[in-house]
């Protein structure tokens, strides 16, 4: 049962009740007749053709499965060509809107009028024709309309029958066609409650408005007692139960039990919470996406599951203090592997902290991995590391750091121990090797819980994420009066010298996961320095995602009207739809919130 014997790398699928949204592109063209549309025909569709073909060639939704394009029948000349195109993209499942064209078309007759797709025109930079001209007027019936919408216009002039899409143009368009996926993606799906509020975390006080509005998502809650039923009666597979258990036994290595010997677990006793949290993976499992076995076996309203696509367990104190904590079966199925082979990750937020979770879908569905949970625990100075460890150090690490750290819950992924070129990455699901799916296990102990924290035992992951991978911290906080808003912090993750790993993690608890972690510092604001990025965090947890995708966050969070109070950012990154400008050029952050209040959630 070991990953050396054999890792099936599983084919994509969706999990979820409704199809994967496409990329509907519309070729708009001048509606004259008798020559001017004519002559525009085939370039225009051409244009159409060239970025669907980009799109479908560099992107994948994050369950692996193809992205789709979809283009209207015709180009689209005026109203009741748009109406056509609209009535396709209806049948067909299009969640985001492209308009394409060379030349100057009809403004506000053309537009995409739907206002919950989010939308982008591209007007081709070109002489012959005034492309930018339409993209201008369009955009402009956008505004003043209420429909925000990204402009897209090269930087260099083409020539009129140059197909090729300039690099700046590329990074556009797939930018805006991945976050836009991601928000059609997220709606009609739903977060699932398991459990309910968690030593009053605030982020686990579930707000069913911010998830409806901004999100279009539905709010889903179980107690937790559904997990005790289903493994009293026996509604899981117990086939497939047996065999997680015999492949946790043969790749989940048991750590040291730094419990004090008078409340360590007997071997038997510690046997039984393997199988315990085991089934407890299998359970929240089927909660989240159903499971037709179950069907089988006479439960059918169990077999349904509730359509997640994150959910929270909350754990702590009432479950923790009687039953094995939830630290497995939040890691393992945040991963991307199990004893089913290497799969999609899951996205599960400790202590059902759905802001932190929500923060990790947003990072999921725009990167395609795995995302890492943390506490943002503890800045430490350089001044604090010599007066405790007597050392200097050097490099990113001379500037301070954070200590991310929880309970045991972080994605295996977040080892580090994927690679690219040599160096370690989080990787999608699909582009991960059985090897490397053997090294975050092998790197990973799984140490039994901190009995002082965890009365009912378990186990909790232990391991140390490997540094120089870039990554982006994010997180989502709920304001009374402003509503929900974004922070983003772009950093490295960081190798520190073992003796001052060991002396700074054993200060805290060293059987939880550690992830040293140092921001990309500005000299301003915020990011003045670490400790101004640890000052200003909202709030306990974050979630950490590979690369530096500051950008793509940003982008995500004005199509769905949230505003970012704190990024570090380059202002030549940010992508956000046009009307922005009207709210201001120069300080963007605040034109950021006055866009946001003025346009108001998505859906809300």
């Amino acid at each position: 049962m070991s990953v050396k014997d054999g890792m099936k790398l599983n084919e994509p699928v969706n999990r979820y009740r409704e199809d994967m949204p496409k990329i509907g592109i519309r070729p708009a063209i001048d509606g004259r007749r008798r020559g001017v549309r004519e002559s525009l025909e085939e370039q225009t569709m051409n244009m159409a053709r060239s970025v669907a073909d980009l799109l479908e060639k560099n992107l994948r939704h994050a369950n692996g499965l193809p992205v789709e394009c979809v283009i209207a029948d015709t180009c689209i000349g005026g109203v009741a060509e748009a109406a056509d195109a609209a009535a396709k993209f209806k049948r067909e499942g299009v969640g985001v809107s492209l308009t394409v064209t060379p030349c100057w078309c009809y403004g506000a007759e053309t537009l995409d009028m739907d206002p919950l797709l989010p939308k982008a025109i591209w007007g081709f930079n070109g002489t012959e024709r005034p492309g930018a001209v339409y993209l201008a007027a369009a955009l402009a019936g956008c505004d003043q309309k209420g429909l925000p919408t990204f402009g897209i216009y090269g930087r260099d002039v083409q020539d009129a029958g140059d197909t090729k899409i300039p690099e700046d143009v590329k990074d556009k368009l797939l930018t805006f066609a991945k976050a836009g996926l991601a928000v059609a993606t997220m709606k009609g799906k739903s977060y699932l409650q398991m459990g309910s509020v968690s030593m009053g975390i605030a982020g686990s006080i579930v707000n069913p408005d911010f998830l409806e509005d901004y999100l279009g998502m539905r709010f889903e809650s179980i107690d937790s007692t559904e997990f005790i039923r289903r493994m009293e009666e026996g509604i899981y597979d117990e086939e497939e139960f047996q065999i997680a258990l015999e492949w946790t036994k043969a790749n989940c290595q048991e750590g040291e039990d730094n419990n004090k010997p008078e409340t360590q677990a007997t071997r038997e006793r510690k046997d039984w919470e393997w199988e315990f949290v085991v089934k407890s993976a299998l359970i929240a499992r089927d909660l989240m996406i159903g499971n037709p076995k179950l069907k089988e076996l006479g439960y059918e309203e169990e077999a349904e599951g509730h359509n997640a696509i994150v959910s929270g367990f909350q754990g702590q104190r009432q479950w923790t203090d009687y039953y094995p904590n939830g630290d497995f079966l939040e890691a393992i199925l945040n991963s991307s592997f199990d004893w089913n082979g290497i799969r999609e990750p899951f996205m599960i937020a400790t202590e059902n902290d759905s802001l932190n979770g929500i923060s990790m879908l947003f990072g999921h569905l725009l990167t395609d991995t795995a995302q890492i949970f943390s506490d943002v625990r503890t800045y430490w100075s350089p001044e604090s590391v010599k007066r405790v460890t007597g050392r200097e150090l050097e490099g990113l690490a001379a500037q301070g750091f954070i200590h991310l750290i929880n309970s045991g819950s972080t994605t295996l992924d977040g080892t580090g121990q994927q690679t690219r070129d040599g160096k370690p990455v989080m990787k999608p699901f699909w582009k991960i090797e059985a090897e490397e799916v053997q090294r975050c296990l092998n790197a990973t102990k799984w140490r039994p819980a901190n009995r002082e924290y965890f009365r009912g035992g378990g186990y909790s992951s232990n391991f140390l994420t490997k540094g120089g991978m870039p990554v982006t911290m994010s997180r989502i906080n709920i304001i009374k009066g402003l509503g929900p808003v974004l922070q983003i912090a772009e950093g490295y993750t960081l190798d520190l010298p073992e003796d001052v790993h060991r002396i700074l993690d054993e200060r805290t608890d060293p059987t939880w996961p550690t992830t040293w972690f140092t921001p990309i510092l500005t000299g301003k604001g915020a990011f003045t320095d670490v400790y101004s990025v640890m000052n200003n965090w909202g709030a306990n947890h974050g979630a950490i995602s590979y690369g530096h995708i500051g950008d793509k966050l940003i982008t995500l969070a004005s199509m769905l009207r949230i505003p970012v109070n704190m990024h570090n950012v380059d202002e030549s990154r940010i992508f956000r739809p046009s009307a922005w400008s009207a709210f201001g050029t120069e300080g963007l952050e605040d034109a950021d919130f006055r866009a946001c209040e003025n346009f108001g959630p998505l859906y809300g």
